[in-house]
């Protein structure tokens, strides 16, 4: 079985004022969030200690970790170097994206267990995505302000290969309706993505991340066949991954290729992790909500406004022992 889990973790930053973006100056320890060194800590500690827990209710840590809103490769060294994710054998993938708030989106994987083959930042352009190849782009497109989708892929042990597309699709900052052409590009970008690996001969695709929209929009349509989602149970039953106005919404998604559905034996499954020290009382309304970073200017101590999800998947000829329940 295959492990893999999507979090956003809400403004990852260091702690340094070293670049030329708003958001590092106000995340940095003279900037106006007065984000230290030790609230940095207290964050990447609180990270490894979600993925621990992840092990202790499964009985394996995550064998690939997608994550959001992360601002530099530092950040990842230090979660896997200065936390108690030290011990197990965890690599990073990471890319600067040219996102205006210096956000990017990373992967973690255990090398024990997966060989990484490939790994490549894919840009979100203006106009159409629907392309044969990248090196097609019109000189007239230009490359969006936003997050990159990053693509692996990987080997397993027993020669099975497969492929990991992290996604954060554009918010809705500045209205739904403006922004929306943005997601579309994003969903559309990720389609084409698929079916190339399709070509390639990888198969065994699972997509996840942000998505910065909730499942029932119909832009999420342009994703079938290519791509199915696992996350239609979770979000019929009213289940979340952020709470806004006391409701939970689904805005973190995961897809997966036909190949990985459609297995007899035993199909993907996905639930939202809803660990305890990273909720907290919902005073305003009822019941709980994420224990964010910052509630406003206020340091509150938590991790994230979202909650992470968790995929595990049978990949076909895969026979890796130790199998999550």
């Amino acid at each position: 079985m295959l492990s893999v889990l999507f979090w956003n973790v809400e403004n990852f930053f260091d702690w340094r004022n070293d670049s030329t973006t708003v958001s590092d100056a106000e995340f940095s320890a003279a900037g106006e969030r007065h984000w230290t060194w030790k609230r940095f800590q207290a964050k990447a500690n609180a990270i490894a200690k979600a993925l621990l827990w992840v092990e202790s209710e499964t009985g394996r840590l995550p064998d690939i970790v997608g994550l959001e809103e992360v601002e530099n490769a530092f950040v990842l060294r230090q979660v896997l170097q200065k936390t108690l994710l030290r011990k197990p054998d965890y690599q990073y993938v990471h890319y600067d994206s040219p996102d205006r708030r210096g956000i990017d989106v990373a992967l973690l994987y255990r090398s024990s267990v997966l060989e990484l083959l490939e790994a490549k930042p894919c840009h979100l352009y203006s106009g159409s995505m629907v392309r044969q190849s990248e090196g097609a782009v019109s000189p007239s497109d230009t490359v969006l302000a936003t997050r990159d989708i990053l693509l692996c892929r990987f080997r397993t042990r027993d020669s099975v290969e497969f492929a990991v597309l992290v996604n954060h699709h554009p918010s809705k900052y500045g209205g739904t309706a403006e922004s929306e052409p943005r997601r579309r590009i994003a969903v559309q970008r990720l389609r084409f993505l698929a079916d190339s690996l399709a070509a390639e001969g990888i198969d065994r695709i699972i997509a996840g991340g942000d998505f910065n929209d909730t499942p029932d929009n119909p832009v999420f349509c342009l994703l079938e066949p290519s791509l199915l989602p696992l996350h239609l149970a979770c979000f019929r039953r009213g289940e979340g991954t952020i709470k806004y106005d006391g409701k939970w919404e689904l805005i973190d998604h995961v897809y997966v290729s036909s190949a990985l559905m459609k297995l007899p034996s035993r199909p993907p499954t996905l639930r939202i992790l809803r660990i305890p020290f990273l909720l907290t009382r919902d005073t305003a309304y009822t019941g709980d909500k994420p224990l964010r970073t910052y509630l406003g200017p206020r340091y509150t101590g938590g991790v994230s406004d979202h909650l992470p999800v968790l995929v595990v998947v049978r990949l076909p000829g895969q026979h890796m022992a130790a199998e999550p329940p």
